[in-house]
């Protein structure tokens, strides 16, 4: 049997993978605008449910694994994920006790500043996204939120609940 301490470890990397695969996964190119932030709502979840063990430093290194299989400026999305780890972790206390669909209005409160951020590197290197195109998934993930925060909640309660 696996020891808990690895099983709750590899649950939340298995977590941030599988985020990462739903991230590059090829989708035809009428509905790639629409495609959520997937690994930004599994760090804030994991920020918020476990803050002590899961931060900063596990969304700046899915960043960088996003980054090198995206081929994007090295660090931008890991600056993106690392700002969104930061707010989570700052706000998790006040999250954690909103009603679902506001929190899901505090999800997109916290991926804007990080949005932002990506949208003024793209600005730097010339590379600047259609407006119309680049917000989509910020309201995508606000709309698919409760179903990441009830699946990872369930994989949390099954998997993790010695760790917390």
């Amino acid at each position: 049997m696996i020891d808990s301490r690895l099983r709750h470890w590899l649950t939340i990397v298995l977590t941030f993978v599988a985020a990462l695969v739903l991230e590059i996964l090829p989708l035809p190119a009428q509905v790639v605008s629409l495609r959520p932030e997937w690994l930004a709502m599994t760090a804030i979840y994991w920020s918020m449910a476990l803050p002590r063990h899961v931060g900063i430093g596990a969304a700046w290194t899915a960043g960088i694994f996003l980054d090198v299989a995206r081929g994007a400026l090295l660090g931008q999305h890991a600056l993106g994920l690392a700002m969104i780890a930061f707010l989570a972790l700052r706000f998790h206390q006040r999250l954690r006790h909103f009603p679902l669909w506001q929190m899901s209005i505090g999800i997109g409160a916290i991926l804007t500043p990080a949005l932002l951020l990506i949208l003024w590197v793209h600005g730097i290197t010339g590379r600047v996204p259609d407006a119309g195109f680049y917000w989509r998934p910020l309201l995508t993930s606000m709309l698919v939120w409760p179903v990441v925060f009830f699946i990872l909640r369930d994989l949390r309660r099954r998997f993790c609940m010695g760790l917390g």
